[in-house]
This record gives structure tokens, sequence and C-alpha cells, in this order.
């Protein structure tokens, strides 16, 4: 049987994750801080899904993952959902550290004890979700897009540390653009993508064995044109939802 963990599985995307892996035949351990609906989502196939309730950024996080892969029985496949993200443009300072501590200090934790458990244990797949915000300086939402540029370049150099170390561990960084969930409840925002499809996207470009992935077509042209906007001239945009 093929295992898998999902970080930041207690709604949106990571919730649809797991619901098309048990269907598929997986068992799955899945975390987050809300346990409440980790145990209504288990309800769902108590046979196939774990549930163990992990704060990304508290002390214990590491080692309650390495439970979690114990009580699963091993890891194939890590997918990394767990995210937070808001408009900041009066650039409330403490939006910004709360960010980046979920985004860049939670994030690295979780890949980075992943990759060394898998590195022991013969290897396996990881795959987060970070999003297009992460190609380009967002100045409606500064720490949003900047630790998103982190998790990219993170991604990437941890893929080419297992290259160096010949470990057979490797890896996807889904982006997506806007998706309906929770994270961007009550706000009006273009191209929004429904979070199954975009789990399901996800799954593809796993086992496509995918290096990045941008989720959709409409997001891939956007992306394409952002990049060849000078500097100069992109300083000057008002991009916002």
């Amino acid at each position: 049987m093929k295992r898998a963990i999902v970080i930041g599985a207690s709604s949106g995307i990571g919730c649809e994750v797991c619901k098309l892996l048990v269907a598929d035949g997986w068992r799955v351990g899945i975390a987050a801080r809300r346990e409440e609906l980790l145990l209504e989502l288990k309800a769902q196939n108590p046979g196939m899904i774990e549930v163990l309730r992990i704060d990304v950024t508290s002390p214990e996080a590491p080692g309650r993952l390495l439970a979690l892969a114990g009580t699963v029985g091993g890891v194939d496949l890590f997918v990394y959902c767990s995210g937070v993200g808001r408009q900041n443009a009066p650039l409330d300072i403490g939006v910004e550290l709360s960010t980046a501590d979920v985004n860049v200090k939670g994030f690295t934790v979780m890949v980075g004890t992943m990759f060394n458990y898998m590195a022991e244990n013969g290897g396996g797949h990881i795959a987060v979700i970070s999003s297009i915000a992460g190609t380009k300086g967002l100045g409606a939402a500064p720490s949003y897009s900047a630790t998103k540029a982190y998790q990219n370049v993170y991604v990437q150099a941890l893929e080419q540390l297992s290259a160096m170390r010949r470990l057979n561990i490797r890896f996807t960084d889904i982006r997506p653009g806007f998706v309906d969930t929770d994270l961007l409840a009550g706000g009006r925002y273009p191209m929004l993508m429904d979070k199954t499809a975009v789990a399901r996207g996800l799954i593809r470009a796993v086992c496509a064995r995918r290096h990045v992935y941008v989720i959709d077509w409409r997001y891939r042209l956007l992306v394409f044109f952002w990049r060849l906007i000078p500097n100069f001239i992109w300083r000057k945009l008002n991009v916002r939802s």
C-alpha cells in the first residue's frame, strides 16, 4: 500500500488531496492545527487515515511529524499545503512577521525534517504548494510574495542537494494562482480556481514527476508575461486583487 502524509489537510487543497489519495488506495497521515476537522475527514475513511495535530511553528512539530510517519508506516509522498497570506498594503509588521513565521520557518522545519527522514529511509517524493506570487514582488502582499519566492528557491536547492548526495528524493513545486479556499474567503478575486481541480492537478504533476507546475493554463500565460515585464515598469504597476 502506498503511504502519504499531507500537512495542512484540515481544509482547502490539502483536504482535497487527501480525499483523492484515499480514493486511489493510499494510506494517508493528515496533520493541521484544527484537529476536529481532521477527525471529520478520518471518519469518512477510518481505516485509511491517521490523524495528528501539528502546528508547524511549534518546537514539537518535527517530532510530531516523525511520529506520524511511524504511525502511517513510512512515507512515499509528502504533500505540504500549510500556509498563510493576506494583502497588507498598510504594511502591518505583525502581519509580515506572522506570515514569515508560517511560510518560512514552519515550511523549512517541516520540509527539511521530511527530507532528512526520506534520506534515511530510501527516498520518496516531496510536493509543496507554493504560489505564482513567488515569481514577482507584489506590493499588495510583500511578505506573502517574498515567502513564496523563498519556498520556490528552497525546493530548487533541496532538489540539487538530493542529486549531489545521490538520494532518491524527488520534488514537485505546485504554483497555483487564486484558489477558492478559506484563505481567500470574503474577497473578490479574478480567475478563481476550484480547490478540487487544483488537487487533481497536483496529483497529475506528481505522477508525471514534474519539477515545477503552474496551475492552470491561464496562470501559466500570466506568469509568462509577468516575467517579461522590466523591473522599472513593474515598480510602477498597481497590482492588487
